[in-house]
């Protein structure tokens, strides 16, 4: 704005002074018509120079323009002084030895000094595996560390540190012999040769060096002790003698106390050792039918007293925890294992010790977490997101948080005195047992096993492999007594007129009522139409959906009559239970009372939640049913209502609950009913019965332990009746046995390959799969020891004709017969070759009886396996079998009678078939495909149903003398003709123009079998005169070799089954750059290690920065994929960011399916791909963003439970992502895993469970 100075009235100006915007204050100029502020410059600022307007517009739109980084216009700096020492931070070296005493082990007598080696200083948590160690950090005492060792498991033999003979701890390296040259990791290394000489290199071989003198200057100072001096050579004497009297003197008054005395005694070897622990039996049976009279005389003081008698199984099991042993206890549901459990927990808390309780699901942590609180007080939870007391004396926690603390080293393990396994047939599953598997290796010598387990048929199969395993005695103590006995039955109405229609099938005494079930079939054909009897089986069918209400209305209006009330209702569809339970809007089973009870107790559990989600449709759903005294309960339903219904069924006021499966794993919910929807169930294949150990479960919850008498399990027939044979095998058949489920994962590898002193063949070895081939191993050394002793002394032929080509024509013979064998089972399963075996049929048998012997096919059958069985008649003597047999057959011997076969192969010779030299009999006999040489091409006309008859006839005693029927008789003649007349055999069918083989590769290994056959006449061997004799020796020799090279491949880790598939891993791992050619972990490795699901995958992502530059919302939506599991559900809609996400995910999968396949994993592509679902994006996406749960339920068909379950494990899986940022050093990507799991951690996903309130 211009202005003139007169209308201000101002006696002063403002000049501009330069081009920097400087305005200075002068007296006013005499100019006229002048504007402020003057100008030192005609023109003003030179146009080549910015304005401060535009300096100032360019830092505001240009932030990292700022100087902000330019610190000496903005401090002072004063230069220090390098000193690179600072940096180097080395602690004080441990004293490596001690000072111990040495005493006469009689008299006490203090005799010395002596210097020890001590094993265990320098020894932490990150080069050791010893209990012995340092611990470590005080914030990793329960967690542990993914750097860290784990201590020793129990059972490997810990490597020794080696001493010099003396024992003084002093080891002797050789430091001229045996050097190492090649360095890890190096092509080439150090060569440690001396150059040599020219007198050397001239000095013959014959030369014996010169000897090298070493003088050890300790000896010679440790001599001078005893170096005397001539002035005092008799006061020495003197003294010595004297000296020794006494010590004479001592020894014999105390001669007496020598026995009792242990003296040095040779060192127990390994070896015989080990020898003692493999044939120890590691699993006992305890007799629970032997009662325990004097069990409060044996332990006076319990650690802890229940209010009731204890049964026999529970006292045989606490006397053997008061044994500091460990117990396997299979029992029926219900019948009071957590008792052992208890016990155990207190014994802890008398020895201030510390106790980790293990379960397969989160859910039935937190309901033992507030049954096990109440009971002691000192107990802690520690789950994937809670962790509640962490230091208390008992830990409960999931199977697989005690698998990472064993392989991170957690320092709790020090103080652990049991681990409790509930639910332990759970190891079926083939998803998650096999983490049992690897804890149960893992756990270290210290600590005790208890195992829980419903009843299974092969505990002491189970028991044996832990206590082989741990090299500790495991007791097994098992019941099949049911505490409340149950009936089953079938209930057959489907109205109120018909509601009394149940059928005891199965009484409380375990026995099949035959008339039970005819009377239900009766039942069901009464009402069936005309038109469904009027036509045959139709096999089971089920029932009319339309008529599912009015059966349940009959039946829980028949169990209320008859006061059978709870009930819970298994049913195998969430679909289904929803639909059962909508259908009986106008059941109402609870009094005035008890609805108020039902109103107050909800609404208390649902005042935790926030806002809109107390008035979630499935939450206001919920409570219309519970009112009516309905229940629902499966994985769809909210986490915290499964907890609500949970609580309301112990207390009384569900009466009917309908439930999956899953119902019936864990804490004691028993009721009097159990009532089956269907016995079928979809297993994620297809649908099957029922299995008896899935029947016994769940029927395992009816009947209430001093209330009922008995407990009722009732089947709904809705359509047919099941089959007899199904109910029976279902109700009464063995349960499932216990069968690994171990298999190799990246994590697994990577854990045992970071630590050098483990290797994971030692966990293959260790696996239940391996149990019953490493169980032999001693054995199988024994007969190694004496194989090689046997090798050792074995000779060659010596036979100038022999011994050219011998060893050549014995490899051709087992070569021939082995490729013979294989054609002639493959000709044998051709259509053709079982149509040419009809009756008539001319054929050459050679079996382990008859050698050349012409037979005649008379009959063919179907085995019980499906294989074909052929009735042949042959001719014969009297004495077959010393006739026929090889004159070249040896006899092994008998120490390696079990190892060596004791036929081997034949020499092929030409042979000419067998003729009977004294009286001809006819034999029947019933041979297998495979004992037939040869297929003809001569047939003969025969009555085979006459000649089976008369030869069996002829085999009775009092017609053995009857001559033979004329059938029999001609078909007799017939084959003693073309035995003569063909005395070298009949030509066999041709397997291309007769047969019609057409596979070209089959063809030609036939083309080969007959090469094969025109070379053998050209050995010179064969020649020999004492051929067979020769022969014989030879195939005892090789086959003692074979055997000998057969129980080295069954010690050596290449019997593993699983070793091909590990080496497959290895080579991936290495090919991604996880391991070095050496195995050596890498820091790829280091960051898998840390992941808990699809290690490779989400790893991949990191070190390709795919996650690192996209918002935390979108991060926390691409990896809902590794934990969402459900298959079917509708498709997402998602955003082009989110879709690119998808899309990396995906190739990143393509290229690791791809690299498994190249290195030979059976995974195709396609289906590793398809562990990935991608549905549920859309949701954690909008719930990232702050989508309230009731609307973000819209998006989807995924019921609510399954979205709380993902997000829950989506948190997890953030916090992996997190800890892997931390190792690279990635601290962008850390910062946002912490938003993302900040974003989606809130309102009812992450409501506290009522347990641990």
């Amino acid at each position: 704005m211009k202005m003139d100075s007169e209308h201000l009235d101002l006696n002063f100006d403002l000049l501009e002074t330069g081009c920097h915007g400087g305005v200075e204050v002068v007296p006013v100029q005499n100019i006229q018509s002048h504007h402020l502020p003057l100008k030192t410059l005609p023109c003003g600022l030179p146009p080549v120079l910015p304005s401060i307007g535009d300096e100032l517009e360019t830092f505001l739109t240009c932030l990292e323009e700022l100087p902000v980084h330019n610190f000496k216009n903005a401090q002072r700096f004063w230069p220090r002084k390098m000193c690179p020492d600072r940096i180097l931070s080395l602690d004080t070296c441990p004293v490596q030895t001690t000072i111990e005493v040495e005493r006469n082990a009689t008299t006490g007598k203090l005799l010395g000094y002596k210097e020890e080696y001590v094993t265990d200083e320098g020894q932490s948590e990150k080069n050791s595996l010893s209990l012995k160690r340092s611990p470590g950090p005080v914030s990793q005492s329960v967690w542990g560390n993914a750097g860290s060792y784990p201590f020793w498991p129990g059972g490997l033999d810990e490597p020794e540190m080696k001493l010099d003979q003396d024992g003084s701890g002093l080891i002797e390296f050789d430091l001229e012999n045996n050097l190492q040259t090649v360095a890890p990791g190096l092509a080439s290394g150090m060569t440690f040769k001396k150059k040599m000489s020219g007198s050397e290199v001239d000095k013959p071989d014959y030369v014996a060096e010169t000897t090298t003198t070493v003088i050890n200057l300790q000896d010679i100072m440790a001599d001078t002790d005893d170096i005397d001096f001539p002035a005092s050579d008799i006061e020495d004497e003197e003294v010595t003698e004297n000296k020794e009297r006494v010590e004479e003197s001592q020894i014999n008054e105390l001669e007496g106390l020598d026995n009792l005395v242990l003296t040095n005694e040779k060192p127990v070897e390994k070896t015989a050792l080990r020898g003692k622990c493999e044939a120890e039996e590691w699993a006992v049976k305890v007799d629970v039918n032997e009662p325990v009279d004097d069990f409060y005389k044996r332990i006076p003081h319990m650690a802890y007293k229940w209010p009731f008698e204890l049964d026999i199984f529970q006292k045989q099991a606490i006397l053997h925890l008061e044994s500091h042993e460990s117990v396997f206890v299979s029992a029926h549901t219900s019948a009071g294992k957590t008792v052992v459990a208890e016990y155990a927990i207190a014994l802890s808390l008398k020895h201030m010790t510390r106790t980790i309780y293990t379960s397969p699901i989160k859910a039935l942590s937190n309901q033992k977490f507030r049954d096990f609180k109440q009971t002691f007080g000192d107990v802690g939870l520690v789950t994937g997101d809670v962790q509640l007391n962490q230091t208390a004396a008992c830990l409960i926690m999931t199977t697989e948080i005690l698998r990472s603390m064993l392989y991170n080293g957690s320092d709790v393990i020090r103080d652990l005195e049991w681990v409790i396994f509930d639910e332990v047939h759970y190891i079926n599953d083939s998803e998650r047992g096999v983490v049992w598997e690897e804890v149960l290796i893992m756990l270290p010598q210290h600590v005790n096993i208890i195992l829980l387990s419903a009843t299974v048929p092969n505990t002491m199969e189970f028991a044996g492999w832990v206590g082989r395993t741990k090299r500790k005695k495991i007791f097994v103590v098992s019941t099949s007594k049911r505490p409340v006995p149950l009936e089953h039955h079938l209930y057959t109405g489907n109205s109120m007129k018909t509601n009394s229609e149940m059928f005891v099938i199965v009484d409380s005494k375990g026995n099949f009522i035959t008339n039970g079930y005819k009377k239900a079939l009766d039942a069901k054909k009464e009402r069936s139409s005309k038109r469904d009897q009027s036509y045959g089986p139709k096999g089971t069918r089920g029932g009319n959906p339309a008529q599912d209400k009015n059966v349940w209305l009959s039946l829980i209006d028949m169990l209320k009559k008859k006061d059978k009330l709870p009930v819970v209702a298994f049913t195998f569809s969430k679909k289904k239970i929803e639909e059962n339970a909508a259908n009986l809007l106008s059941v109402d089973l609870l009094t005035a009372s008890e609805k108020s009870e039902v109103h107050i107790f909800f609404h208390k559990c649902i005042h935790r939640l926030r806002g809109n989600d107390k008035h979630l449709p499935q939450i206001v759903q919920m409570e219309d049913h519970l009112k009516r005294g309905l229940g629902v309960h499966h994985s769809g339903i909210l986490p915290i209502l499964k907890e609500v219904v949970e609580m309301m069924f112990q207390r009384g006021l569900v009466k009917v609950l309908f439930a999956t499966e899953t119902f019936a794993m864990g804490v004691n919910m028993p009721a009097r009913t159990v009532v089956f929807d269907s016995i079928r169930k979809h297993d994620g294949t297809n649908f099957r019965d029922l299995l008896p150990g899935e029947y016994i479960q769940m029927a395992g919850r009816a009947g209430r332990r001093g209330l009922d008498t008995t407990g009722t399990v009732i089947i709904l027939c809705k359509g047919d009746v099941p089959e007899m044979s199904n109910l029976h095998k279902m109700m009464l058949g063995k349960p499932t046995k216990l069968e690994s489920q171990f298999r190799l994962t990246y994590t697994m590898i990577l854990n045992l390959l970071r630590v050098e002193q483990l290797r994971v063949q030692d966990m293959m070895k260790r696996s239940f799969s391996e149990f019953h081939t490493q169980k032999d191993v001693q054995k199988h050394r024994d007969a190694l020891t004496q194989i090689t002793k046997e090798v050792s002394e074995l000779r060659d032929i010596e036979c100038y004709m022999c011994s050219v080509d011998l060893h050549n024509y014995y490899d051709s013979c087992k070569e021939y017969h082995e490729l013979k064998q294989h054609l002639q089972t493959v000709v044998l399963s051709h259509p053709a070759a079982m149509k040419a075996l009809s009756p008539g049929r001319i054929v050459i048998i050679n079996d382990s009886h008859q050698r050349r012997v012409l037979g005649v096919v008379l009959q063919a059958s179907a085995g019980s396996s499906g294989e074909k069985k052929f009735i042949v008649l042959v001719v014969g003597e009297n004495n077959v079998n010393d006739s026929v047999q090889m004159k070249t057959r040896c006899v092994d011997s008998e120490i390696n009678k079990q190892y060596v076969d004791s036929e081997g192969p034949e020499p092929v010779l030409p042979t000419q078939l067998f003729v009977p030299d004294g009286p001809i009999t006819q034999m029947l006999l019933t041979l297998m495909p495979r004992d037939i040489s040869v297929i003809t091409t001569k047939t003969i006309k025969v009555e085979p149903e006459k000649i089976v008859n008369d030869i069996k006839k002829r085999q009775q005693a009092r017609f053995k003398d009857d001559p033979p029927g004329q059938s029999v008789s001609i078909a007799t003649q017939e084959l003693m003709r073309l035995t003569e007349a063909n005395p070298s055999g009949l030509p066999g069918l041709d397997p291309v123009k007769d047969l019609r083989v057409r596979d070209i590769s089959l063809v030609e290994q036939f083309r080969a079998l007959q090469l094969m056959e025109e070379v053998f006449s050209k050995y010179q061997c064969i020649h020999c005169p004492n051929f067979d004799d020769h022969f014989c020796e030879i195939r005892k020799n090789m086959q003692l070799r074979a055997n000998y090279h057969h129980l080295q491949h069954l010690l050596s880790d290449e019997s593993l089954v699983l070793l091909p598939e590990y080496e497959q891993r290895v080579e991936v791992l290495k090919k991604l750059n996880y391991l070095d050619q050496n195995n050596a972990v890498q820091l790829k490795g280091r960051v898998a290690c840390e992941i808990s699901t699809h290690e490779l995958i989400i790893t991949e992502l990191v070190f390709e920065n795919v996650l690192t530059g996209l918002h935390p919302a979108d991060i926390a939506a691409l990896l809902s994929c590794m934990v969402f599991e459900q298959k079917r559900c509708s498709e997402p809609n998602l955003a082009d960011n989110l879709e690119k996400g998808k899309e990396s995910i995906l190739e990143v999968a393509e290229r690791i399916g791809k690299l498994q396949k190249e290195c030979g994993m059976s995974m195709p592509v396609e289906d590793f791909k398809a562990l990935f679902h991608f549905n549920l994006m859309e949701v954690v996406f909008e719930w990232a963003r702050g989508m309230p749960f009731a609307e973000i339920t819209n998006l989807t068909d995924v019921q609510e439970g399954i979205i709380v379950r993902c997000i829950q494990r989506l948190n997890e899986t953030l916090r992996d992502v997190r800890n892997a940022a931390r190792i690279i050093g990635d601290p962008v990507l850390y910062q946002k895993m912490e938003e993302a799991s900040t974003m989606i951690k809130r309102d009812i996903v992450f409501a506290a469970s009522l347990y641990t309130q």
